[in-house]
């Protein structure tokens, strides 16, 4: 057997010199390590690494050249009791692979043995790591937009489904990385006034066992096989995907536009031990997963596994791999899936070793850091709780919202507290109001338009019954079940979503627009729609309520005017960024704060007005002093003066400017 040069520990994965490839692998439990080369005939070739630094396995194979295909097969012992997986039998990815060619969809990958080891060879059909070299892309004079949180308005789209079917766009591109910087969409992003596109994931990722079984795929991508590298499914050439993201990141930058990339850092596509063994279970389960006694693991994910990274080696590859995707493709921010994950020690703490790697990266710690704060592990509930320089999901301003308009159950004083950055949870350590990230839909859950056409969620779709998806929705059908119904119940509907996108887009804090709620779009009462890659979850940009759209743009740039909305700061009292008034004008007694009559006025910055009618009922609400204009979207080019009271529609809102 042919021996490697020692090489070096570090980087991180296989990185080419100009001369031959550096390949490093963390294990501390195995006994031995192969690199397994495959040449231009698929011929392996096996190599072993005899050196080690620490936990550090390493070998440097010269002449190697990027485009070469390799992985490791590593032995040690097999244990389940301890957690311990090791079967050379088994191709493995490297976990720090940047470009992976080929996918998880056969017997021998998927059945890798839970109990006995499966001694079945799986290089043939495993899925194959691949070195690349990044010093060929040409940057240009490409600089990050860093637009300052107050006015950051982010919008989550999946990159396939947004444009797939745009008309606008050349059919070879349409649903692809090259699609999201073509000039139309880039026109439309400028039109609709968006700061940032936050991408649902794009890191190289698989479809579930039982997805496959039954014909489906996972659509959304919260399953990664890995995580440093770019999936090549969105390429319009897959060999050339790399470069076509780049591509399109640097035409956002370029139109003034950040991309934010939602990552999964908390579970594998390995699943749990009934599910396929392609990386880390196979390299080093017991550092990489959080396990129980028995060696099973904790699925305080949901998805079978829970990444340990608490562990050191585990928590310094999720630092380089945040690092790889801004130094590579110079992304601006991330959205972390089940984030606290992130801080598990395993409870829960702001100081976990991530959070303090995080904070004391120069790099890392001057990009957007957005967490979804809540896993299904004990204490996984941490909204309000993520160290300073984390945004956060705000699901109590997405229930505020909808409850609000739609069940109209919420009281004046808890719609206030969530319309004003819910001081009560992110006012603290020093966080800003753009802390809380403003939602009333996102990917996960009812469609803006769905939230008023169904009660319901009709999930039979997916597979499993209508028993996923959350029960939870706080939607209201207006009378009728479905997208269909009489002129009155369409006008009630269409109140209701001008009423939800003026709370968001108008609130303090920093808002998130679901990509096709400015259309219309509807996934006909599906509220789980992660396996349906089809016209369920594409937006159709021919059928687009086109007024919607104007509608939704002209919201976006009033908000940019306002600066109790802009300047990032909170509201004190008599600063003259907020007043909440009754609908005589008056400022609101304990009694109305406490009440469930919802009809409010809120006066920001001393120039602009938003009255609200929650009610069934016609509400005369007598104006502020002053001259006042209601403003587009909500008057005509005439723009008429009203003098003393606004006639507010049962369910409506109104803006105006003095």
């Amino acid at each position: 057997m042919t021996q490697l040069a020692a090489g070096s520990p570090s980087p991180l994965g296989a990185s080419y010199d100009g001369k031959g490839v550096n390949f490093t692998l963390f294990s501390a439990h195995a006994d031995r390590v192969e690199l397994c080369v495959f040449d231009g005939k698929g011929i392996e070739h096996r190599y072993d690494l005899v050196a080690r630094s620490g936990d550090i396995w390493h070998g440097y194979l010269e002449h190697a050249r990027p485009g070469t295909r390799y992985g490791f097969r590593v032995h040690g012992q097999w244990d389940p009791a301890k957690g311990l997986f090791f079967n050379p039998a088994k191709l493995l990815l490297d976990p720090c692979a940047c470009q992976v060619e080929g996918t998880l969809d056969d017997d021998v990958l998927l059945h890798a043995g839970k109990h006995t080891p499966d001694h079945r060879d799986s290089a043939a059909s495993a899925p194959k790591s691949v070195v690349v070299c990044d010093d060929r892309y040409d940057w240009e004079e490409d600089a990050a937009p860093n637009i300052p949180w107050g006015r950051t308005v982010i919008y989550e789209a999946h990159v396939k489904g947004l444009t797939y079917l745009h008309p606008g766009i050349p059919e070879e591109i349409r649903g692809t990385y090259r699609a999201l910087g073509h000039p139309v969409m880039i026109a439309y992003f400028k039109h609709l006034g968006i700061t940032a596109l936050e991408l649902l994931p794009v890191a190289h990722f698989a479809s579930e066992p039982r997805l496959q079984r039954l014909g489906l795929s996972n659509y959304w991508g919260y399953n990664p096989m890995a995580m440093f590298a770019l999936d090549p499914r969105y390429a319009s050439h897959p060999e050339q995907a790399r470069d076509e993201f780049r591509d399109a990141v640097k035409a956002l930058h370029e139109a003034g536009i950040e991309v934010i990339l939602d990552i999964v850092l908390n579970h594998s596509a390995e699943l749990d031990l009934e599910g396929p063994t392609f990386s880390l279970r196979g390299i080093d389960n017991p550092s990489y997963y959080w396990l129980r006694e028995d060696g099973d693991y904790h699925n305080w994910t949901g998805c079978g596994n829970t990444l340990n990274l608490s562990h050191p080696a585990v928590a310094q590859y999720a630092y380089e791999c945040l690092k790889y995707w801004v130094e590579t493709f110079h992304i601006d921010g991330f959205r972390f899936d089940l984030a606290p994950v992130m801080g598990r020690t395993p409870e829960y703490s702001q100081q976990a070793p991530l959070f303090e790697a995080i904070k004391n990266c120069p790099l890392l710690s001057g990009v957007k850091l957005i967490a979804e704060p809540w896993d299904i592990g004990p204490g996984g509930y941490q909204v309000g709780n993520f160290p300073p320089l984390f945004a956060e999901w705000n699901d109590h301003y997405r229930d505020a919202a909808r409850r609000f308009w739609l069940a109209r159950d919420l009281s004046l004083g808890q719609f206030a507290g969530r319309f004003a950055a819910s001081s009560d949870l992110f006012r603290r350590n020093g966080r800003l109001p753009s802390a809380s990230i403003n939602l009333v839909t996102a990917h996960d859950g009812f469609t803006l338009r769905d939230c008023v056409c169904f009660n319901q969620k009709h999930n039979e779709a997916n597979g499993e019954e209508n028993r996923d998806g959350t029960f939870n929705n706080h939607s209201f059908n207006h009378g009728i079940e479905g997208l269909s119904g009489n002129l009155n119940v369409i006008e009630r509907r269409r109140a209701s979503v001008h009423a939800l996108l003026t709370t968001l887009l108008l609130s303090q804090g920093t808002p998130m627009l679901l990509a096709g709620d400015e259309h219309g779009h509807s996934q006909h009462g599906n509220n789980n729609a992660y396996c349906q890659d089809n016209p369920l979850t594409w937006l159709d940009w021919q059928q687009a309520n086109s007024g919607l759209a104007d509608f939704t743009a002209a919201l976006i740039h009033l908000r940019q005017q306002i600066p109790a909305l802009t300047l990032n700061q909170w509201w004190e009292e008599g600063d003259g960024n907020v007043r909440w008034l009754n609908k005589k004008a008056q400022p609101l007694d304990a009694r109305e704060w406490q009440s469930g009559v919802p009809c409010l006025q809120i006066l920001l910055s001393d120039s602009w007005l938003i009255t609200l009618n929650a009610t069934d009922e016609v509400a005369e609400i007598v104006l502020p002093e002053g001259e006042w204009r209601a403003i587009p979207p909500f008057a005509g080019e005439d723009n008429p003066v009203v003098m003393t009271a606004w006639h507010g529609p049962a369910h409506g809102v109104c803006v105006f400017q003095r």
